[in-house]
């Protein structure tokens, strides 16, 4: 005994940082693109968002000033300006040669072949001297490695929102999402109850067909289901994806809520039906406040999977621009923006944030009603 005993500590240990890994493995991705997506586009593309406030290295190339625009100055040729086109940053090394662009530090003067000495100071102030007039057409390059401050900007949301489509997917998924999750909620309580509490013929064969559905893989009855959908005029529309993510989500949702409900105290229902209640009576006011948990815990299930689904919107939405859901968005970003990581992030937290949202805001009741629909049944 004292040696099982002895072993909890350890076991408990292994429990304890084992959800700290999950738990980081989660939310550091989701931290790292929330940040990425308020960083400026130059610095993303360059660093990581762990380093985002710090400053960030870049290296530049400048021009300077036309050769015919050098002042004279004591009986010298002067260029001067500044390398930087936003007028700010922070200058550590410069070079006039793509092969040395940090042989010099800020503040050194750096002679050049034709004859001309160079310095870049630290704010980017850069000052070309020649002894003679100079000739040419072009002005000389300067390489500099640059340190930047951090950046952040809205910028990224509003491109994404007004720009990229983004605004308009979100309604189109927000449009698909919710009526898709309450309407198979709505169904299968009513069907869950009747399931539970109410003696009919052919109830135990009903059920079997319910939990059978469970392992039929949707995607045998995509096709078959969108020719239907299209010879009753139904076919790529809300309607059609409405109906197919509700029958979808059926089977799962009469099971978990038939077993929690069958598991609500007996007496409870009786009393209300000595008292003269109906059964509309009894599952509007007795079943569904005690039923909270298992519809709040099937609800973040049908949300998430609809929220994030690609397939089932693609086979009876198609690609119309109108029409198009996020993920969809996202695909097409990929293949159009891939380069852009500033607007893939902000798109990417987007369609993130609203799962986040109701998944906190209903994890509470996620495990008790899981559990309760999965131990009890009649």
């Amino acid at each position: 005994m004292s040696g099982v005993v002895g072993k909890r500590p350890a076991l408990s240990w292994a429990v304890n940082l084992s959800v700290l890994f999950l738990v980081a493995l989660w939310t550091l991705p989701t931290f790292g693109i929330l940040v990425s997506s308020f960083r400026d586009k130059d610095q993303l593309a360059v660093s990581g968002w762990w380093t985002s406030l710090t400053g960030s290295e870049r290296n530049i190339v400048a021009r300077t000033d036309a050769p015919e625009d050098a002042v004279e100055e004591n009986g010298q040729w002067v260029l001067s300006g500044n390398v930087f086109e936003s007028g700010s940053g922070t200058a550590a090394a410069f070079g006039f040669s793509s092969r040395e662009p940090n042989a010099f530090e800020a503040g050194a003067q750096a002679e050049l072949r034709d004859g001309g000495v160079l310095s870049v100071q630290e704010n980017g102030d850069y000052r070309l001297v020649y002894y003679e007039q100079p000739e040419g057409r072009r002005g000389q390059r300067i390489f500099v490695a640059s340190v930047e401050p951090p950046k952040f900007t809205l910028e990224n949301y509003e491109r994404v929102l007004f720009s990229e489509g983004i605004g308009k997917s979100f309604l189109n998924t927000m449009t698909v999402t919710i009526p898709a999750t309450v309407i198979p909620i709505l169904i299968a309580a009513y069907a869950a109850y009747a399931l539970s509490w109410m003696q009919f013929p052919g109830r135990a064969l009903l059920l079997a067909t319910v939990v059978g559905l469970l392992v039929v893989p949707l995607q045998v009855s995509l096709i078959p289901l969108l020719r239907l959908y299209n010879e009753i005029g139904v076919g790529k529309s809300f309607i059609g994806i409405w109906l197919a993510h509700t029958a979808f989500g059926l089977p799962l949702a009469v099971y978990l809520l038939r077993n929690y409900i069958s598991g609500l105290p007996r007496e409870i229902i009786e009393s209300a039906r000595v008292d003269g209640a109906s059964d509309f009576e009894i599952f509007g006011k007795i079943i569904l406040p005690l039923s909270f948990p298992a519809l709040a815990s099937f609800a973040i299930f049908q949300f998430l999977w609809v929220w994030n689904d690609l397939l089932v919107a693609t086979v009876f939405l198609g690609n119309n621009e109108e029409q198009l859901v996020l993920t969809g968005r996202l695909r097409e970003l990929l293949g159009s923006r891939g380069g852009n990581w500033e607007i893939l992030t902000a798109s990417a937290f987007v369609a993130i944030v609203v799962p986040i949202i109701v998944f906190f805001a209903l994890q509470r009741y996620l495990v008790r009603g899981l559990l309760a629909g999965s131990v009890k049944g009649g």
